[in-house]
């Protein structure tokens, strides 16, 4: 293999970038201009504010289940609004609210995006580093700037937040509409526009990145899948993230300037209130534009992860790697045109709905065409079932299970049955929520070891975290789909009122237990990880025998990646199990996999993908 290996230099235009000075705790672990610290910097703050999300959840999973028992973990955390162990019904809100930014912006965007773009963009592409490790470091302190502002609501004499995650005026846009619209919104507002800033200098840094420094010979169509996801994902964070900062700004506007373009014709208790001329449905329309793409944003990451992880442990070629790249491109154009499938019921002409419900239907198909070749894929493969891949397998369940559902929600006939209920809630955390998590763990655990030097994780341990956690999802949010179907409306703190409900108690019941159950799993991999981190065996440099150029880097880690000349690339990201011209061994004898720094041999011929 040495022999083959050997490769000539690049001609390295940013070889000398003082990989080899010395470095203080302080320009190593906080403020960081290398990639890989901030990858880690953005895993760790991703997965604190992720536990944060999920006991949130806890809380309010426990008061729909038993909504007349008192519970002392209330007191304890809810303070004066879980009095006596009784949930306060304004603060059960601003849980559904804050719990719902921090999943969808805090983990699933910035914790995801944020940890395996930072990472792998230039190990993947043969580069030092990002184009600006500066912007680099400044996007992750904003980040994590914008998550303490966001924590720091929950602490607001008033309470956080509470108008849902999607922050609908009126109530986001009075401050004395209710206890959750004052003190508590302002910050929320604040933190979002902090983030967006943040997620736009790291999405503008990802896409210089790839565009301008690819080591020689990687061209476009040699590009891993998981380079072209977050790629994408970058692009399309650069178009509609601006909108919802523009509405963000309107909001703070609208609260706090006495402008009106949210508001009309507002009473509050008897009192006419001076807003003439403005719609919340613009709202809606602005907070939509970004929020659709936003589920794209949060998944494609997820799809390039498991597209890299299943083609690896599969030792086969990724399939149908050119309809993956357009199939991609297609998922990022239609995701700009499809936000009016979330209004249907908000009075939109009957035309346009047609319309959107045409959009929505047709990104189906490049979702479909995604999971055929990822079944395709796994098809008379070698299969390696290891953690990562249960992690890459689970996500093609919950993508297709949960995308199943977004076509009876897509049609603007049927979703006026189910809008507000469960059934829109089981949807998207199976979709988006469920697989995206997926994605990132299957992530954690395939890149672990180049993330901390050479350490593995437990692979019992990650066994014990995957099944307890794949069958708990799904015993959530499979039957919540059916009580959603039942006309059971979400965010209502109690349904005790509702006599048509009774029937439904006993399986908001199952879903606590199963959501119990998930989520004590989840203690097990922090164990594993915390513990891996320092603990961890030390495993090969390649450790999953891959073809791309991250495992050809150091196992140590130092500031530039490789310690010698950046290797050249001579083939696409997926030679496995690839056989000489007479078919009768691999082109590497005895070895199923050929790196991307490898010359093509005399025995082979260039796989036209």
């Amino acid at each position: 293999m040495s022999a083959h290996a050997q490769v000539p230099a690049l001609e390295d235009h940013h070889d000398d970038h003082g990989h080899h000075h010395k470095q203080t705790f302080v320009t190593k672990y906080i403020f960081s201009t290398d990639h890989k610290m901030i990858s880690k910097q953005y895993m760790i703050t991703g997965i604190f504010m992720g536990v944060i999300g999920i006991l949130m959840s806890l809380l309010f999973r426990l008061q729909l289940a038993w909504p007349d028992h008192k519970f002392t973990i209330f007191e304890i955390f809810l303070g004066k609004w879980g009095t006596d162990g009784v949930m306060d019904p304004s603060v059960y809100l601003a849980l559904v609210t804050i719990h719902g930014t921090i999943m969808v912006f805090f983990v699933l965007t910035a914790g995801l995006s944020g940890t395996f773009s930072n990472l792998l963009i230039p190990l993947q592409i043969g580069a030092r580093d990002m184009a600006s490790g500066f912007l680099n470091m400044v996007s992750y302190w904003l980040f994590f700037i914008s998550s303490v502002i966001m924590l720091g609501s929950l602490f607001v004499e008033a309470g956080p937040a509470s108008a849902g995650w999607t922050i609908y005026p009126p109530l986001s846009a009075l401050p004395q509409a209710i206890p959750g619209s004052g003190a508590g919104m302002t910050l929320w507002l604040i933190s979002m526009a902090i983030f967006i800033a943040a997620s736009l200098l790291g999405s503008l840094n990802f896409i210089v990145t790839v565009l301008n420094l690819r080591t020689k010979g990687m061209s476009m169509t040699r590009l891993p899948l998981t380079i072209w996801s977050f790629f994408l994902t970058a692009i399309i964070g650069v178009v509609s993230f601006p909108v919802l900062f523009s509405a963000a700004l309107m909001l703070i506007m609208d609260r706090s300037f006495g402008t009106s373009f949210f508001l009309s014709d507002i009473y509050i208790a008897g009192e006419v209130l001076h807003h003439q001329g403005g719609s919340p449905v613009l709202f809606e329309h602005l907070f939509w534009f970004l929020g659709h793409p936003e589920v794209y944003i949060v998944i494609l990451p997820a799809m390039g992860i498991v597209s890299e992880v299943m083609a690896t442990n599969s030792r086969k070629p990724i399939f149908g790697y050119r309809a993956m790249v357009a199939s991609l491109l297609s998922i990022a154009f239609l995701s700009t045109i499809v936000w009016g499938h979330h209004m249907f019921i908000s009075g939109m002409n009957p035309f346009l709905g047609s319309v959107f419900t045409f959009t929505t239907l047709l990104i189906a198909i490049p979702s479909a065409v995604k999971s055929f070749n990822w079944i395709t894929t796994l098809w008379r493969g070698k299969l390696q079932m290891n953690v990562a891949m249960l992690w890459s397998i689970a996500f093609v369940s919950t993508f297709i299970t949960g995308g199943l559902t977004g076509i009876i929600m897509g049609d603007s006939a049927l979703d006026i049955n189910i809008h507000d209920t469960y059934f829109i809630v089981a949807h998207f955390h199976l979709v988006m929520g469920i697989s995206a998590a997926y994605g990132f763990l299957a992530g954690v655990y395939h890149w672990f070891p180049k993330m901390f030097e050479g350490r593995m994780m437990n692979k019992k341990l990650g066994y014990i975290h995957f099944w307890v956690t794949a069958i708990g999802a799904y015993g959530i949010f499979l039957p919540m789909h059916f009580v959603g179907l039942a006309g059971l409306p979400r965010r209502y703190y109690t349904n005790t009122n509702f006599p048509y409900f009774d029937d439904l108690a006993d399986i908001n019941v199952v879903m606590t237990i199963f959501a119990i159950i998930t989520i004590s799993a989840q203690v097990i991999f922090l164990y594993n990880f915390i513990h891996s981190m320092f603990f961890g065996k030390i495993g090969p440099k390649n450790p999953w025998n891959s073809t791309t150029l991250e495992w050809t880097a150091e196992v140590k880690h130092i500031h530039g990646n490789w310690d010698g000349p950046i290797p050249h690339v001579y083939r696409w990201s997926y030679d496995y199990s690839k056989l000489n011209k007479d078919e009768t061994d691999f082109v590497i004898p005895g070895q199923d996999f050929i790196p991307q720094h490898v010359p093509l041999q005399d025995n082979e011929d260039e796989l036209d993908h």
